[in-house]
């Protein structure tokens, strides 16, 4: 199967970085949110990461214009029905993402592939609210999307062939690096992650040692390219507290169990770098 149109819902900093990296090859991409205000976001996103990449040589105007064009707006996701693939890039929300995936199971042609970005909900949880649990498949990107090249390419037991292959190609297409992941909560990646980054709000919490030298002993002791803390300020904390719920519950094991302090800033609003304070002030 040739995936030639794109639907992403979630016209986030995933989403939008999807839509990019989609666009950029010349595939017909069309982004949808609840809001205009969101599209438009994502779409000023999109603009300014092109732009910085002109700016610097990387790629060229045309380039620019021709991803831009490439790229339509929708606030209804009936919008997205003769989509080749629909990549749901949304709240990592497990209800709301299954309510989604019943929803493009209804709107979308058979033959499409609906995707999901989850970064800890297992993929056979929104294959079987689908109705269509053959062609729903995982595509975990990891960010910013633009730059990262790893993609986790997730197989639910119910995933057919044709669908992880034609998703595990488009991944290719996109010059990322696709693995194959079987489905478990968190992964690969969030499964590995996450833990390390809750324990380093442990080390927080009970006094071992201030976020800034957590950091710098992860960064200089261990090659990190970025400290723990300062990713998780990155990632969201309300994300990494989301995550570590998905691990904690689905895997029954205490060793998963979500930070206090991880839990009382989320609570109190410090979500890291886009709530402007997280373990630092942005």
């Amino acid at each position: 199967m040739e995936i030639k149109r794109v639907g992403v819902i979630g016209a986030g900093q995933m989403g939008a970085g999807i839509a990019q990296v989609c666009a950029s090859i010349g595939k017909v991409v069309t982004l949808c949110d609840i809001k205009q205000e969101f599209v438009d976001s994502g779409i000023a996103s999109i603009r300014k990461n092109l732009q910085r990449n002109v700016s610097k040589d990387r790629i060229s105007q045309n380039q620019m214009d021709d991803t831009l064009g490439n790229v339509r707006t929708s606030l209804e996701n009936e919008n997205l029905s003769n989509c080749d693939i629909v990549i749901e890039a949304i709240i990592e929300d497990v209800d709301i993402k299954k309510s989604l995936f019943s929803n493009l199971g209804e709107i979308c042609e058979k033959r499409t592939i609906l995707a999901s970005n989850t970064s800890s909900i297992p993929i056979g949880i929104l294959a079987e609210a689908s109705g269509r649990p053959g062609k729903v498949v995982g595509m975990h990107f990891m960010n910013p999307v633009p730059v990262m090249k790893l993609v986790e390419v997730i197989r639910a037991k119910s995933t057919s062939d044709d669908t992880f292959d034609a998703t595990f190609k488009l991944a290719e297409e996109l010059h990322k690096v696709p693995v194959l992941v079987n489905d478990f909560p968190g992964f690969v990646s969030n499964r590995i992650l996450l833990p390390m980054l809750n324990e380093a709000m442990f080390c927080v919490m009970e006094g071992v040692a201030e976020p800034e030298a957590i950091d710098t002993v992860m960064r200089l002791g261990m090659s990190h390219p970025m400290g723990p803390l300062t990713l998780a300020d990155f990632i969201g904390l309300d994300t990494c507290l989301a995550i570590m719920k998905v691990l904690h519950k689905d895997l029954n094991d205490d060793k998963y169990r979500p930070c206090p302090l991880l839990e009382e800033m989320v609570k109190n609003g410090k979500l890291g770098k886009k709530s402007g304070a997280g373990f630092y002030n942005y």
